[in-house]
């Protein structure tokens, strides 16, 4: 179930990097005094109180070179095309501006529920200021200081106020979903084409929760699936032309509903950040993930050509060792049927519960294999270990400090883990807790 989006909006410098931050709680976006600094990530997850969702930075949709006004206007249609709940970021310090009056415009035409938020409010004694920012038409504005951290509380529950009603998933724990997610013009469409019309086995077009997506469902072997496109765009233009980070925004609705991502390369272009950076949140996410690299087709191959590819992509994607990698063309349907075989072993993987006993003697033979380290004289400890969850596989490891486990030994233990039981195709959480 894909969780809300909250896009913050505004003109620049009003701090909507540091808005993002505070409510993150983290130190994503760059934040510095000037104009269109923002060149760093604009989507995280966030929570409050028990709502899970997401929140755009705006500011870090670049638009080149276009004019001062209309590259805020572009940002912002960006925003309320992906937002369900927009705040509309305001500078108390220097009251109404006509930048601020051009951004109301747009989101009196948005139909999205707006909530007004002036910043830079450090103090009670500053709290007359809010009072010229009725006049832009968004009912009470909420006075916060993103520098202080105050106010943010009153907004986040505002904000809260107008999430849609969560819609349960209308698929069975038996079907299993996967999306295609890739910058643009890597053949996701294509691809997805190729899938549907292998065998002629669509059974059926339902239209998606995901807002211009159309999962389709799918029986192959007996078995069910729901393909969900990332690939169409709302409407053209050279906003979505030219922002790169913006298919990052269309791939994580998708992200969250899927069992498995499929993270498509373009064989002939080869690999760019953008491709990191979209993998990523895949990763993050905890999915299962397998790299396709299409147009296969296209490149002139010899007997080497393949393991160089397959070389560059692990050097990449160091993040995905885990993810198996399918080499196929969406074009000419070469190497089409290798991939459900492939999506089947990274779903099952990815649900897989391993029995705890087996698990504790691979854990044993592992520090028996690479003593557990010290720290200034104290020896980490592993008692015993045990799993908690899938979708990803999740484990829990019983020591006497998790400070002692440095991030090496916990990816040694991962290692070891995987040598034994496979999880191909998924990633896997180990997490360190003190026995009491």
């Amino acid at each position: 179930m894909a969780k809300p989006v909250v896009a913050i909006v505004g003109r620049p410098n009003v701090g909507k990097s540091t808005i993002f931050n505070r409510i993150v709680g983290e130190r994503i976006s760059i934040v510095e005094d000037i104009p269109g600094v923002t060149r760093d990530r604009i989507y995280s997850s966030a929570e409050w109180l028990t709502y899970d969702f997401n929140i755009i930075d705006t500011g870090g949709i670049d638009i080149g070179d276009e004019p001062f006004l209309e590259q805020i206007r572009q940002q912002a249609e960006v925003a309320i095309d992906e937002a369900d709940v927009i705040i509309f970021l305001t500078n108390g310090r220097e009251g109404v501006t006509a930048a601020d009056e051009e951004v109301a415009k747009i989101l009196y035409k948005s139909n999205k529920p707006v909530v007004m938020a002036v910043n830079k409010i450090d103090n009670p004694e500053m709290r007359s200021q809010i009072f010229d920012f009725y006049s832009l038409g968004f009912g009470d504005p909420y006075p916060i200081s993103g520098s202080h951290g105050l106010g943010l509380g009153d907004l986040l529950d505002e904000v809260a106020k107008n999430f849609p009603k969560a819609v349960d998933d209308e698929y069975g724990e038996d079907v299993i979903k996967f999306s295609l997610i890739g910058r643009p013009n890597v053949g996701k469409s294509s691809l997805v084409n190729a899938i549907l019309g292998e065998d002629r086995v669509i059974v059926s077009n339902i239209a998606g929760t995901t807002r211009d997506a159309v999962d389709s469902s799918l029986v192959f072997n007996g078995e069910e699936y729901v393909i969900i496109d990332t690939a169409g765009m709302r409407k053209k233009g050279k906003v979505y032309e030219s922002t790169e980070k913006y298919s990052v925004l269309r791939a994580l609705r998708a992200i969250e509903r899927s069992d498995v991502v499929l993270v498509v390369l373009d064989a002939e272009e080869g690999i760019i950040e953008q491709d990191k950076h979209i993998a990523g949140y895949a990763h993050e996410a905890g999915r299962a993930i397998i790299i396709v690299v299409n147009k296969w087709d296209a490149i002139e191959k010899d007997e080497k050509t393949m393991k160089e590819f397959e070389l560059k992509i692990r050097d990449n994607f160091q993040f995905l060792s885990y993810a198996p990698i399918v080499y196929l063309s969406a074009l000419t349907k070469k190497r089409i049927h290798t991939l459900i075989p492939v999506i089947n072993q990274a779903s099952e993987n990815h649900s897989m519960r391993v029995q705890t006993n087996l698990l504790n003697d691979v854990i044993m033979d592992a520090v028996a294999m690479n003593p557990t380290p010290t720290d200034n004289g104290k020896r980490l400890r592993i008692y015993y270990a045990t799993q908690v969850a899938v979708k990803p596989p999740t484990f829990v490891v019983f020591v006497n400090d998790p400070e002692l486990m440095h991030f090496s030994y916990r990816r040694f233990l991962e290692n070891r883990i995987r040598d034994a039981f496979g999880f191909e195709g998924t990633p896997i959480k180990i997490f360190p807790r003190e026995r009491k």
